[in-house]
């Protein structure tokens, strides 16, 4: 039940996440550019959370899924930890046009609190 509910919770993240990029057009990969993302993967990003959203969601490959989205919360953290070690402190674009504060410290833990909902998908589920 723990596991379903985390599940839930990070699908739910990760498509609204997903979906507001793809809502916000063309100024997502601007702002993903900025946050220092591959030009390669920035196209790919939002397609790639909406799926693994709706796979958490609808219990598909659980735990599989889980940790191919903690893989993801760990690679997006990195580049908000190297932008800010670097003293840059673009928008965050993590949820398209809704996110659009500077980056910090505390996206970092947002992200860490997330991967930790994933931890208990993958331990428990």
């Amino acid at each position: 039940m723990v596991a379903t509910a985390a599940a839930g919770a990070l699908g739910a993240v990760f498509l609204v996440a997903g979906a507001s990029k793809v809502a916000s057009g063309r100024r997502w990969p601007q702002q993903a550019g900025d946050l220092g993302a591959p030009g390669a993967v920035v196209p790919l990003v939002p397609w790639w959370e909406i799926v693994l959203g709706a796979l958490l969601v609808t219990g598909v490959a659980r735990r599989a899924v889980a940790v191919l989205a903690v893989l993801t919360l760990g690679a997006f953290t990195l580049l908000i930890v190297a932008q800010l070690r670097r003293g840059r402190r673009p928008p965050c674009a993590c949820f398209g046009s809704w996110s659009a504060r500077p980056l910090g410290w505390r996206h970092v833990a947002r992200n860490i609190a997330f991967a930790a909902l994933g931890a208990v998908v993958i331990g428990f589920g």
